[in-house]
């Protein structure tokens, strides 16, 4: 691979919570600390615009009005791409000369305006919007907010430390999506996540030696505190509660072997090294998209259409679909 060692952050903070101004107000002052840690990849949790939505576990469905009201806060302060929001988070991306990997609520403003997706957002460091990718699938009770993502979205990216993908939170369970990360080449995988458990950190692990790439898993450490007093839902929580989430993020290499983290209850940045020359060494026996792959035996296929929900075109008769 031509590429060339790289400085890995992830940045383990809370938002200011549904708020969106604030939170990328935050999230561009968390780029410039990482920054001035040598960082040149700067990876932020699933979510982290504005806020990761936890009510979800532990309001009850038949709570309506509550459930209609968070939707609809956290609606309004959501990101479209591009944007204002997108725009300021490039020039901090710029101003610092940082790659950036940032999970964000995005409105669907191609469509109705009024669904979400899970997205991760991927910045150069030129400040331009290299790509986003939005969530296959998201989890249990996350589907009371998220809409699925498509193919369209599953892809790598080119950069000077290679090249640079990733899956988010329990996506990165999902064995097809992974194998599609690992045919992709990539050599620094993103994780953003909620899961803060110790199951997710041997998935990590796991992934890392499976796909003989870095993995960035980088979840959202976020205290009672960081949720303001006014929101209803934090009285459902068992009385004592310090964290909502305890973080454990966590930095691997390509043979398996932890390099930054796990970091536990704690708003943090880790920062580690990422030598390409371990990549091809973790490969020579065992690479997963090369030659231990059998295609002979086995075959992935990726639609990467979009599904799009209204397509222009002529239509042949009225009892007969366009062309």
């Amino acid at each position: 691979m031509s590429a060339t060692s790289v400085r890995i952050a992830a940045v383990q903070h809370a938002p200011a919570f549904l708020d969106r101004d604030a939170s990328v107000g935050k999230a561009c002052e968390l780029i410039g600390k990482a920054s001035a840690l040598g960082a040149k990849l700067v990876v932020f949790p699933e979510a982290f615009i504005p806020g990761y939505p936890d009510w979800v576990w532990v309001v009850p469905a038949a709570r309506k009005p509550l459930l209609d009201a968070m939707y609809t806060e956290l609606l309004e302060n959501a990101v479209t791409i591009p944007s204002h929001a997108t725009d300021q988070l490039g020039r901090a991306a710029k101003a610092e000369g940082v790659h950036v990997a940032i999970g964000v609520n995005e409105r669907n403003s191609e469509a109705s305006g009024a669904s979400l997706f899970n997205t991760l957002l991927y910045i150069d460091s030129r400040g331009e919007i290299m790509g986003k990718h939005r969530k296959l699938m998201p989890t249990s009770a996350e589907r009371l907010v998220w809409a699925q993502g498509d193919g369209s979205t599953l892809d790598a990216y080119e950069t000077p430390f290679g090249k640079l993908g990733g899956l988010l939170c329990w996506e990165n369970y999902m064995p097809l999506a992974r194998y599609a990360v690992y045919a992709a080449g990539v050599h620094v995988h993103v994780a953003p996540t909620w899961d803060s458990s110790s199951a997710w950190l041997t998935a990590m692990r796991h992934i890392a030696r499976e796909g003989g790439m870095f993995v960035v898993g980088c979840s959202m450490a976020m205290r009672m505190d960081d949720v303001p007093d006014r929101y209803e839902f934090k009285k459902l929580y068992p009385e004592g509660r310090e964290w909502i989430n305890k973080g454990n993020s966590i930095i691997v290499d390509p043979k398996g072997q932890v390099i930054a983290g796990p970091a536990e209850a704690e708003h943090t940045i880790l920062v580690a090294d990422a030598d390409p020359a371990l990549i091809p060494a973790a490969k020579r026996i065992f690479d997963v998209a090369g030659h231990y792959a059998r295609p002979d035996v086995f075959r992935l296929a990726v639609n990467r259409r979009a599904h799009a929900l209204v397509e222009d075109g002529a239509w042949k008769g009225s009892d007969e679909g366009p062309e």
